[in-house]
């Protein structure tokens, strides 16, 4: 079984170190859920491509373990960097989005305040949805023993989206009727490559004609009309494998 990861502070996997100390909300994860034991295979990373891999040393209460490192890896820079602007969904959605595109291997998430959008992010109600979206990208990027987790910014406007969309390599909006298939489009070696996903009432026509001056053209994954909830998950996955990050 692939040893658990586990976040822990970069200055302790830094410090160069032949015993980490994991306590605190982690510790007690590692101890009191998990019941990792001595001599267990562990990985601790702090979220940023720094990793710790060693075993278990000692058990010392409900949240404090020692782990004897045996190995410190470090995971270079994803090229070319993908990035998800998600719209945001109904309910739950937005956290299952999240999670799977994680789980996929995005490395920017977005939430944007799309014009159809009928979830709405105000003031503390926002403040708490973007911390679940933030939260389920850290646990969802332990889940997958990431090393490096996926950036979730703050909510962004259309126009904030669209200066985000000029500034990359390579940018899409994802359309039923986009006139050309994101599976054959020409994609940067490097850079970034930004990605629209609009709501489930879809992307507005003032919406495609700000992306579009921005340089972000509307794609279409395939035949079918995905959710706005697994439209990001889908599409991440195709340019994964088409820029080689998956080979």
């Amino acid at each position: 079984m692939t040893a658990p990861v586990f976040l822990a502070d970069g200055d302790r996997l830094r410090a160069g170190t032949t015993t980490i100390t994991l306590d605190g909300p982690e510790g007690r994860h590692a101890v009191s859920v998990r019941r990792l034991r001595v001599g267990e295979e562990i990985v601790l990373t702090d979220g940023a491509g720094l990793g710790a891999y060693g075993t278990v040393a000692a058990v010392e209460g409900k949240d404090r373990l020692e782990v004897a490192v045996a190995e410190l890896r470090t995971e270079p820079e994803p090229s070319p960097r993908i990035t998800v602007v998600q719209a945001l969904p109904k309910g739950d959605r937005g956290e299952l989005a999240v999670e799977t595109m994680t789980e996929t291997g995005a490395d920017a998430i977005v939430p944007w305040a799309a014009s159809r959008c009928v979830t709405q992010w105000k003031g503390e109600r926002g403040l708490k949805s973007l911390g679940k979206w933030r939260a389920t990208a850290r646990e969802a990027g332990k889940q997958s023993r990431r090393l490096r987790f996926p950036e979730v910014t703050d909510l962004m406007t259309t126009r904030q989206v669209a200066v985000r969309l000029a500034q990359s390599s390579f940018a899409a909006v994802l359309h039923e009727e986009g006139g050309a298939p994101l599976a054959t489009a020409e994609l940067p070696d490097q850079g970034d490559i930004v990605l629209v996903v609009g709501p489930e009432g879809g992307v507005s026509p003032e919406e495609l004609a700000a992306f579009a001056a921005s340089g972000a053209k509307p794609h279409r994954l395939g035949p079918t009309v995905l959710r706005t909830s697994t439209a990001g998950t889908a599409a991440t996955a195709l340019l994964l494998e088409r820029t080689g990050r998956w080979s």
